[in-house]
């Protein structure tokens, strides 16, 4: 059966305590009636990235002394390729105007390091680098990047890896560029987990995949036979945690992605949502539904006894920890409405801090600390932030149904996921901070769920 959109499962709770409810049409005619705009204020943050008038990016192939095979392919091949994807990542950012590497008159290696400035005078910047063999079988990438009207250099930084992982040098070369010019931190050479789905939507075959922050090198993790939803990468990147329905039991598991196994952290037979990690790896919070009263807990990495830490009357969901660990984010119904509150990392002391109108759901907060994101329910599904103290709300979607936001690791884009009315189908949508830089992650079935990774180690 197809499951309930997760920023209603309060409201499906209260009827039922039940998850594996279809959704009807009538699901915009459920949520509340639209809320009031939220006005600008001396409480909100504008956001603004400056570029310093550096949008236009000419990258043309990158050269190789000599071309030589690897277990990736020929160098020279691997230049046009890792050209390509820096274009694609820059581009994806919404902030820059990248051109190449095709269409661009191709490049020598003497070129690289002094590089024919009157050639790029239409560009503010440009990227040159190198792919070339290196010792035990692997490449070194070298990467560049120019001011052309200043004619100088701007960066330079140089990667030796395998074969296989020249995206990854790629990622980091785009990385690079980003930072140098937007002053933001970087996030190309991340990984996002999702929820694939498949089949019809009243029997939708969910199963947990995980591929590069563009949407390679992806693949399934679990087979379908279970239903998988809400995965979180651990802090140090090596396990997924999810959540796993086999005969309609919850069951939370952690994936260790190095080695394909899994440990089962508890179980029940009461309804279960939503599994966060703590920044430090040590605990796993959850929410859980008993006797009609559903409450958040956590327990240890490892497995073992869980703790309770909310005992207010009522339904309270979708934990998530403050990056220093200190405080979570959550949503209740215990005003009356679905809203968000955060309380200590140990329960108690609980403050509510959405007032906009509507009702609040899915919060996560900002791996920068200063923002929550959460999912905003009235008259339609749209993705909000607001700063920890809930003041300067602002909405960054306007569709149908998007929901259950996740950060870039630089706190700078919010994912999330998008469900086509009438169709059932989602897929993996992102947009900045602006509201305005919006795009769709190609999945090879539909996705929702999505989880960004931290920046790899």
């Amino acid at each position: 059966m197809m499951m309930k959109p997760y920023a209603i499962i309060l409201q499906a709770l209260m009827a039922v305590l039940v998850i594996n409810i279809p959704l009807t049409s009538a699901l915009a005619q459920e949520a509340e009636a639209p809320a009031t705009p939220v006005e600008d204020g001396d409480d909100v943050e504008v956001i603004e990235f400056d570029v310093s008038d550096s949008r236009s990016i000419a990258i043309p192939g990158f050269p190789t002394p000599q071309a030589s095979q690897t277990a990736a392919g020929d160098t020279e091949t691997l230049g046009q390729k890792i050209a390509e994807v820096i274009t694609s990542d820059l581009r994806s950012s919404g902030i820059f105007e990248p051109r190449g590497p095709r269409g661009l008159r191709a490049v020598g290696m003497p070129e690289v390091t002094a590089p024919q400035f009157p050639n790029w005078q239409p560009y503010d910047q440009l990227v040159h680098g190198f792919v070339r063999a290196a010792d035990g079988g692997r490449i070194t990438v070298g990467c560049y990047l120019y001011d052309v009207r200043q004619q100088t250099e701007v960066t330079r930084n140089g990667f030796v890896v395998e074969p296989r992982d020249w995206r990854r040098a790629a990622h980091k070369c785009a990385d690079s560029i980003y930072s140098r010019l937007s002053g933001e931190s970087p996030f190309f050479d991340s990984r996002i987990a999702y929820i694939a789905e498949t089949g019809p939507k009243d029997n939708r075959r969910k199963r947990l995949a995980i591929m590069d922050s563009d949407g390679a090198n992806h693949r399934f993790i679990t087979n379908g036979q279970a239903t998988a939803l809400t995965p979180r990468f651990s802090p140090d990147y090596k396990s997924i945690v999810y959540l796993s329905f086999l005969d309609g039991n919850p069951r939370i598991y952690v994936y260790e992605i190095g080695t394909g196994r899994q440990r089962l952290i508890t179980q029940s037979t009461n309804p279960t949502f939503a599994p966060r990690w703590s920044p430090d790896g040590k605990w796993i919070l959850y929410s859980m539904a008993i006797a009609g009263n559903t409450d958040i807990y956590k327990v240890s990495s490892n497995g073992g006894r869980p703790q309770r830490l909310t005992f207010s009357p009522g339904i309270d969901v979708g934990g998530s920890f403050s990056p220093d660990g200190n405080r979570i984010v959550f949503e209740s119904d215990r005003s009356g409405s679905q809203q968000l509150y955060i309380m200590g990392a140990n329960g108690g002391n609980a403050n509510r801090i959405s007032f906009g109108g509507g009702r609040y759901a899915t919060p996560e907060w900002s791996p920068r600390g200063d923002l929550i994101a959460f999912t905003k329910i009235a008259g339609n599904f749209r993705i909000g932030v607001m700063s920890p103290n809930g003041r300067g709300e602002r909405l960054l979607t306007n569709s149908w149904q998007d929901e259950a936001p996740t950060w870039a690791p630089n706190g700078r884009i919010v994912q999330y996921f998008r469900t086509r009315r009438g169709s059932g189908k989602s897929s993996i949508w992102q947009v900045d901070l602006t509201g305005q830089n919006e795009r769709r992650l190609p999945t090879p079935v539909d996705g929702s769920d999505p989880a960004w990774g931290p920046l790899l180690p």
